[in-house]
């Protein structure tokens, strides 16, 4: 019964309309990748050796010089985590940050996952055994310090529109009207933010955060015409891979903040200094708390100390030598203003109380 109706006029409009249907739709067949922007269309590619970067997508940010060392951190326990390895079954997020991060040259990246450092603990193992020839050089004092750890985190996002099948569908009717309504279902969009943090192993402060974005819309024919016999020979799409939406989405969160690092001004809390009470008083509270360092008395600071401190703080007054020469007062002025004091340009003691909580 079925071959006699598609071989009539019927079924013969009923098969055009279900083939014009798809080539219609088939015009929506994949957006470009977007990344932030609607033009945006790269993904992590290439490789890096050191400092020098093959291949890398001409949309990422570089740097030339880095800022500091950086560790990759995962919170393996996360939901998002968890999909990304059981559902997409796609590697760790630090082994694609690792790529894009080496070949921007804004930070170096050292080691600090649970396997690289079994491996080097392994090597030192065999060090101490006595096992490795003489000169292998594995002893202590080599590791280098993690300036920063960069933690990434996904949010997934995927929208089946199946309203293109069931309007064209309520159009043409009948039978016709369901296998539209299954071309239509194949119509799905993935989406992927990603948010990046980077904070200072050092005082635990954070220093920078950024999210992305990507998307891409793909229009899956072959499983839904497949099923009803009505065009295995039409050929398909596949939903598009999440791996490609997820790169692009760091891709984005991370040049958004190199571009916010290129501008970096460190906070800081006028008359306080961080950890030292805040500015937000609470009413009885007791007073902030000095962060001075034991046994080193603000009062007693001398100028070769503030030098030091001012150096450290970014203010820079050359090599400390003790005396208050031009460039020092125009640090310890800078100083002074902002931390909300009067700008002497000398070392008076509430500088050296200010200069005493960082």
């Amino acid at each position: 019964m079925t071959a006699r109706s598609t071989q009539g006029p019927q079924g013969k409009w009923v098969l055009a309309a279900v083939a014009a249907a798809a080539f219609a739709l088939a015009g929506c067949e994949a957006t470009n990748m977007q990344m932030g922007s609607p033009g945006a269309k790269t993904v992590a590619t290439g490789g890096a050796a050191g400092g020098t970067a093959t291949n890398a997508s001409a949309a990422l940010e570089y740097c030339d010089a880095p800022l500091g060392t950086v560790s990759l951190v995962e919170n393996q326990q996360a939901g998002w985590y968890t999909i990304l390895r059981n559902e997409y079954r796609l590697p760790p997020t630090a082994n694609l940050l690792r790529l894009l991060v080496q070949q921007s040259n804004c930070f170096v990246v050292v080691e600090r996952g649970a396997a690289g450092m079994g491996a080097m603990s392994r090597e030192r193992e065999l060090m101490q055994s006595g096992e490795m020839r003489a000169g292998s050089n594995f002893g202590r004092g080599q590791m280098v310090a993690s300036d920063y750890a960069m933690s990434p985190e996904i949010v997934f996002s995927s929208d089946d529109a199946g309203g293109i099948g069931g309007l064209l569908g309520g159009l043409i009717g009948g039978g016709s009207g369901r296998a539209l309504a299954t071309v239509g279902g194949g119509l799905k969009t993935r989406e992927a933010a990603a948010l990046l943090t980077l904070v200072d192993n050092r005082s635990g402060v954070q220093v920078a955060a950024a999210e992305g974005s990507a998307s891409k819309s793909d229009l899956n024919l072959f499983g839904g015409l497949v099923g009803r016999g009505g065009g295995a020979g039409l050929g398909g799409y596949t939903n598009t891979p999440e791996g490609k939406v997820i790169a692009a989405a760091f891709m984005d969160a991370y040049n958004q903040m190199v571009v916010s690092l290129r501008g970096y001004s460190a906070q800081r809390v006028p008359g306080q200094g961080l950890g030292g009470g805040g500015r937000l008083g609470v009413d009885g509270g007791a007073a902030p708390s000095h962060t001075s360092a034991p046994g080193r008395a603000s009062g007693a600071m001398s100028v070769r100390d503030a030098q030091r401190r001012l150096n450290q703080l970014g203010y820079n007054v050359g090599t400390p030598d003790g005396a208050i020469g031009p460039n020092t007062a125009a640090g310890l002025r800078a100083f002074q203003r902002d931390n909300g004091l009067q700008p002497t340009g000398r070392l008076d003691a509430p500088t050296r109380d200010a200069l005493g909580r960082y």
